[in-house]
Formats: structure tokens, sequence, C-alpha cells
């Protein structure tokens, strides 16, 4: 076994010293953040995985909690809140952000936009990373950019078409609770193209009718958001 390295100059103490400094310094401004997810299984998973791809030391410097509720678009703001409570009251501190990730689906579009108008009237306001129809729309422009509406049962086929072919296989089947996804779009997509993409989307649409908005999706500020907090941790 080789023999390790003596540091040239280098005072222990003085380093212990150092790192219980900065570990003080990153409990003080340590953040918390709640995502409440609709489904219970996908987008869960999906966010799961991107926490896990965080820089290690990001979860020195944020608390980040996932749910998936299982509740319906009418239900998640409310359901945001009281899952909010029972985190503040666990951690006996105010949750700095609360995000609700919802889709559009096949509810009314009353339900989907008055979801919407309860997150940004709730004080502190619940951020909605909505999307409608369905929360693949922002896998697929991890590929390619849409500006026509998309069938939630197109999402499926046309995810499929674009890891062949950007893998070069045909073998991968897109299944909806897949734990991968994000993996897979690492690998194969393209996520700061996929941010791009949903921007030009938003400035499509004006008005505050939601659930008129098809294609569009609102889960990139959430995705910027969680790469920022990893940027600030890089700088120290």
């Amino acid at each position: 076994m080789a023999k390790s390295k003596k540091l040239k100059n280098f005072d222990a103490k003085r380093y212990q010293k150092k790192g219980k400094r900065r570990r003080v310094a990153v409990r003080t401004k340590r953040m918390y953040y709640l995502i409440v997810c609709e489904g219970e299984k996908t987008e869960p998973n999906y966010f799961e995985a991107f926490k896990r791809s965080l820089p290690k030391g990001v979860l020195e410097l944020a608390n980040i909690d996932i749910d998936g509720t299982g509740k319906n678009t009418l239900g998640i703001i409310e359901e945001a809140q009281q899952l909010r409570d029972l985190y503040e009251k666990r951690y006996q501190r105010i949750m700095d952000h609360v995000w609700a990730v919802f889709d559009k689906d096949d509810f009314p579009d009353q339900n989907f936009n008055n979801a919407i108008h309860k997150g940004k009237a709730s004080d502190p306001q619940i951020h909605c990373a909505w999307t409608n129809e369905a929360f693949e729309l922002w896998y697929l422009l991890h590929f390619h950019y849409y500006n026509t509406g998309i069938s939630r049962k197109q999402y499926a086929n046309l995810i499929e078409r674009a890891i062949h072919k950007a893998a070069g296989s045909k073998k991968f089947k897109y299944k909806k609770n897949s734990k991968d996804m994000h993996a897979l779009l690492d690998q194969y997509g393209n996520q700061a193209q996929a941010i791009e993409y949903a921007k030009k989307l938003e400035q499509l649409y004006e008005d505050q009718q939601y659930a008129k908005h098809n294609p569009c999706t609102k889960v990139h500020h959430l995705i910027q958001a969680l790469i920022d907090l990893a940027d600030q941790y890089r700088k120290g």
C-alpha cells in the first residue's frame, strides 16, 4: 500500500476549527423545501432521483422533503397546506419553499384554474409547478420543442421514440412510474434545453385561462430553484 503523503504546513487544529466554522455557517442558512406531488409515484420518483443527483453537500445547505399524495387537482393545494403544517411541527420552523406539482389531465378546467389561483393566494404562497396536460411533457422537452396540443395518450409513444433515437436502441419501453426516468433524461436528453423550451412555451400565453394552455409546463421553475441551490452550495 502506498504511503499517504503529508500536506506541507498542515495545521490539523486550525483545519478542524475552520471546518467547524463552515458547518455552523451552513446550519445557520439551511433552507427547508417541501415538494408536494399530486401523483404517488411518477413525479415523486423523478424528484427523488433529482435530489440524489445534487452535490452531496447541498443537503447540508437544504432539507428537501418530497411527498406523493394521490390527491386530485382540486385538493392538491389544501393537501400542500396541511403537509406544510405537519412538517413545520416536525422541524419546529417555517418551511421556506413549498411547491405543488400537478397536471391538467382530464380534470375540469375550473378545478385546474382554481388550484393555481389558490396556490398564488395562499399566504405564504404555494408555488405551482403544473403541467398541461401531463408531467411527461417535461420529459419530452429534453428532446424536442412542442407547441401544439398533445394528448396524454401520445406521451408514451413520443418518449419512446425520442429515447430510441437518442440511444440508438429500440428496446426502451416507457413505464409511467419508472424510477429511471431522471437518469435516462440525464444521459440522453438535455435539461438546459428543456428549461429553455419550457420558457418559450410560457411566452405563448398571456391570459390566466391555464386549462387552455396546452402544451405548457411550469416544472422548470422548480428545477431551476434546485439548480440554483446547487450553484449556491458550489459558490460556498
